[in-house]
């Protein structure tokens, strides 16, 4: 029996959020610079989109954390894979996540990036799940909060698939 993807956000509606949530963002920074950090890999697809969007001056670093492996849940110890290439002393940091569920990997990532004397930081993510949440994180800007279900697309994945998908998916795994 093969997975089966049930749409949760059509394509549209990321689309539209993403703008959305980069204009509050432009707003919000006005006249400033930001970084965007990029939590790899999930949240690829999401940065460059909302990259795109910004009406104000923005560059792009990248971070690799990992509390997953290749399993559907936790495992609840987060590992940095790959570190930022530069200082983010001074700057004004959004981290950007595809999806917040238990808050451990993000609070880990919070203090860690804290310790490096931002100006600011906040935290941006595509999805938030608040019925996992295990650790409190301020979550700055959300685009969609959803119920507690495993989903996939738009750089959510399952074993490294299904990134590529143009929209939000639950996932129900077939039998192997």
């Amino acid at each position: 029996m093969a997975d089966k993807i049930s749409v949760l956000i059509p394509e549209e509606d990321v689309e539209k959020r993403v703008r959305e949530l980069a204009e509050q963002i432009s707003r919000d920074y006005e006249g400033e610079e930001v970084l965007l950090i990029c939590i790899l890999k999930g949240s690829v697809f999401y940065t460059c989109e909302l990259a795109k969007r910004l009406t104000v001056p923005v560059k792009l670093d990248f971070m690799s954390v990992s509390s997953y492996g290749n399993d559907t849940v936790s495992s609840g110890r987060v590992k940095i894979i790959k570190d930022l290439d530069d200082s983010i002393e001074g700057k004004n940091v959004i981290v950007v996540e595809d999806i917040i569920d238990s808050g451990r990997t993000l609070a880990h990532l919070l203090a860690v990036l804290n310790v490096r004397a931002p100006k600011s930081i906040k935290l941006c993510t595509l999805l938030d799940k608040p019925d996992r949440r295990e650790v409190e994180v301020n979550v700055d800007y959300v685009g969609f909060t959803i119920p507690d279900a495993f989903v996939v697309g738009y750089g959510l994945d399952y074993r490294q698939m299904y990134r590529n998908l143009p929209y939000v998916g639950v996932l129900e795994l077939g039998k192997e």
